[in-house]
């Protein structure tokens, strides 16, 4: 099958170790460009994708944010899903019981209580400098404004990620969708959002004549799974978690050896 648009996670599949887009892969998506889209799709926000649509010059193609959560065609949410601001606050007081970061995310804004290890991780990770406020405070804005986060991330010991993660599962798992990507790490969501949500809902909205089943994926972690599953063909990287490799169409090098590369090559 002739594939007619492509779905890309961003890190662990399209960055190498150096958290960048290495030419090689540059190459094989400005091969591929126009006649292919090529869209990010990811857990970050949209400042942290820019700069890398930027690199491979596809600046004005749409991106999808927060794994779904939000999704802009030039730069305008057409969907956006947010956490009900009661269960922020639930996290803020838990926090307050056994200390770990929290960052507050809407749209293009980046909330945190301090620049703390954490912060300076993600704003070196994502070439992006959060706002520093107490986190009380940002929830009680969000509250005058009728909105809520687009994602919410727990950083912290282990053993703290261990006592928020068991407690929304036990007790919100029906309305929020928990995400672990590292044992320090707790993504949080609104459940009715997924990446395959968001892929459907922008084919429909910018690219009707697109079907899922003309769609290629790539990605490497447990919240890709159900994008490589439902599209065309689901290529993983070869660093993805087993479970990844186990149900995709093809597996290709790692993302520090251009994986994704390999794969615009062979496929597109």
């Amino acid at each position: 099958m002739k594939f007619k648009i492509a779905f890309t996670d961003i890190d662990g599949t399209l960055l190498n170790k150096e958290r960048e887009i290495d030419i090689v892969t540059k190459e094989q998506v400005k091969r591929i460009s126009p006649e292919i889209p090529f869209i990010l799709i990811s857990s970050r926000m949209p400042s942290a994708m820019y700069h890398l649509q930027r690199d491979l010059e596809i600046e004005g193609l749409p991106i999808i944010c927060y794994n779904g959560g939000l999704i802009l065609v030039d730069n305008k949410p057409i969907h956006s899903t947010e956490i009900p601001i009661e269960l922020h606050k639930v996290i803020s007081n838990i926090a307050k019981e056994t200390p770990f970061h929290i960052s507050l995310y809407n749209n293009d804004d980046w909330y945190v209580p301090s620049m703390d290890f954490w912060a300076k991780r993600e704003e070196n990770n994502t070439k992006v400098t959060p706002t520093v406020a107490e986190t009380d405070a940002v929830i009680e804005k969000w509250e005058q404004e009728e909105k809520g986060a687009h994602k919410i991330m727990c950083m912290g010991e282990e053993e703290a990620i261990d006592v928020i993660f068991n407690f929304l599962k036990e007790n919100h798992s029906d309305v929020l969708h928990l995400y672990r990507s590292k044992p320090t790490y707790l993504e949080i969501a609104n459940k009715e959002i997924s990446k395959l949500t968001a892929i459907k809902t922008l084919l429909k909205h910018s690219y009707p004549e697109f079907s899922l089943e003309e769609s290629i994926a790539f990605g490497d972690n447990y919240n890709d799974m159900e994008m490589l599953e439902a599209v065309g063909f689901g290529v993983a990287v070869q660093n993805a978690k087993p479970e990844v490799l186990e149900i995709a169409d093809a597996v290709v090098d790692t993302n520090h050896n251009h994986g994704v590369a390999q794969a615009i090559e062979k496929f597109l």
